[in-house]
């Protein structure tokens, strides 16, 4: 890296080389020196990690600016075939407003009408709804009283209806709004005082009525033939957590837990005996579940530029390029090679990484420095190392027109995750998280499944399930 024109690790090298070579330095002064040198090195180091190079989002990198725009030679505006959204007038308005022509504007002569011109104006009227069931009561001659029936779900004499508890969930777990927000919208447009404990009695209610759901939607997961997993940290009452969750382009679900690695994923359920193919980031405990494995290239192109970046390895921008290569490829060829294609960009990967070993060799064992175990490697050798070692495991999308390019798709399930993260800071307790996160599963699994959040909500509190899941039955043993 160059700061101010000076290279820095050219010349922390030189400085490196300067104290080897001079004898009369005390061995404290000495490893104090080199001490200091590697932090300076680990400091410049993060120093010129972006989200291009790194996992770091983009919002840290310094003085960002946004990537202009490639000319697409397109039109402005909507393109053909595009459905658009341009209001329409409906057939059977609310209310109709008639305006007479005034007839001593007019100039002198006979007229007679012929029709009228219709304009509609679409708006918005946010009200509170009573309603009041008067069950008849009746007695017999010995006093006893006989009161109708009340609908099912009418228990007390003043309570909120189904859909109060609809928009305060949609707006508490789906759109992540704080609970005073919620109390004020609710007062500011409706009239209609509600507590900060009323919306966490309906999420509680929807988080028990979706029990069901949690079964279902674990069994689909645990049949896809391909699930994409990733996790990551969340602040639970002050204390780091994990959020882990399992996804596929149709269903998704989350889960917090304490801990990261196998203990949270056996408990979890649905990796324990999942026979197919789990597209992960590396993290080892996967490795321990699934037939078969792809790697998420993102992960590796980031990497691989760190290390053009800062190590200066050549081979390693190479290889950025060999991928993306073949990703296009694969792209142009509807989503799988043939056999003789994948072997010859096969051959061409390994021939690179083979080359890099020259320009990345493996550290060696000197006798004066032996220490017993593995000699540490640096970040690039142990990217080598793993592309040659997973070669299988990251090329896997060449061959299976299932894998994806990259893990992108849990990612993306997460982000909202984030996003919540960062208007509320934390959750106060692990029963809180895991209420969100079962409510959040059920919308995102509505989203996927083309049913809107709002939908999703109303059949849930009024006992129903969404199509999807009706057409897709599990059987299970209640325990």
């Amino acid at each position: 890296m160059t700061i101010d024109n000076i290279n820095v690790e050219e010349t922390v090298k030189h400085v490196t080389t300067l104290i080897g070579q001079e004898e009369n330095l005390s061995p404290a002064l000495k490893a104090s020196l080199e001490v200091m040198l590697l932090l300076i090195s680990i400091l410049v180091n993060r120093l010129g990690l972006n989200s291009r190079n790194s996992s770091k989002p983009p919002v840290t990198d310094p003085h960002r600016k946004k990537e202009a725009k490639t000319a697409s030679g397109r039109k402005p505006g909507g393109q053909h075939g595009h459905i658009g959204k341009t209001l329409n007038q409906v057939a059977d308005p609310d209310i109709i407003k008639f305006i007479p022509v005034d007839r001593s504007l007019l100039p002198p002569g006979e007229y007679r009408k012929i029709g009228h011109e219709r304009r509609q104006v679409i708006d918005l009227d946010i009200s509170t709804v009573v309603t009041e069931y008067q069950a008849e009561v009746f007695v017999d001659q010995r006093g006893t009283k006989y009161v109708a029936p009340f609908p099912e779900g009418v228990t007390r004499p003043v309570q909120y209806g189904v859909r109060v508890k609809v928009n305060s969930v949609y707006l508490s777990q789906y759109q992540m709004i704080p609970y005073n927000r919620i109390e004020e919208q609710f007062i500011d447009q409706m009239q209609m005082p509600i507590s900060a404990g009323s919306i966490v009695n309906f999420n509680q209610d929807a988080y028990a009525r979706l029990a069901y759901f949690d079964i279902w939607v674990k069994e689909q997961l645990f049949h896809s033939p391909l699930a994409h997993v990733d996790e990551t940290g969340v602040n639970i009452g002050g204390v780091r957590n994990w959020l882990h969750n399992t996804s596929s382009d149709k269903f998704s679900y989350f889960y917090p837990h304490q801990k990261r690695g196998g203990a949270a994923l056996d408990e979890i359920g649905i990796l324990p005996n999942y026979q197919g193919i789990l597209c992960h980031d590396h993290w080892k405990p996967y490795f321990n579940y699934g037939r078969a494995h792809a790697l998420c290239n993102a992960h590796h192109l980031r990497e691989l530029t760190r290390a053009w970046e800062q190590d200066g390895q050549k081979w390693a921008q190479q290889m950025n390029a060999l991928l993306l290569e073949i990703n296009g490829a694969v792209d142009d060829a509807g989503g799988c090679l043939d056999p003789p294609s994948s072997e010859l960009y096969r051959k061409r990967y390994r021939k690179l990484l083979t080359e890099a070993e020259t320009e990345c060799p493996a550290p060696i064992k000197r006798a004066k420095h032996w220490k017993p175990g593995k000699l540490a490697r640096s970040k690039s050798r142990n990217l080598l190392e793993r592309l040659k070692d997973f070669e299988g495991d990251v090329l896997r999308f060449m061959d299976d027109p299932l894998v994806s390019f990259t893990n992108n798709q849990a990612e993306n399930d997460l982000r909202m995750i984030k996003v919540q993260q960062k208007v509320s800071g934390c959750f106060r307790s692990m029963d809180g998280a895991k209420i969100f996160c079962r409510i959040r599963s059920y919308l995102t699994n509505c989203r996927k499944q083309d049913v809107s959040a709002t939908d999703g909500l109303r059949l849930l509190f009024q006992g129903k399930w969404p199509a999807f899941m009706e057409s897709v039955k599990i059987q299970f043993i209640a325990e």
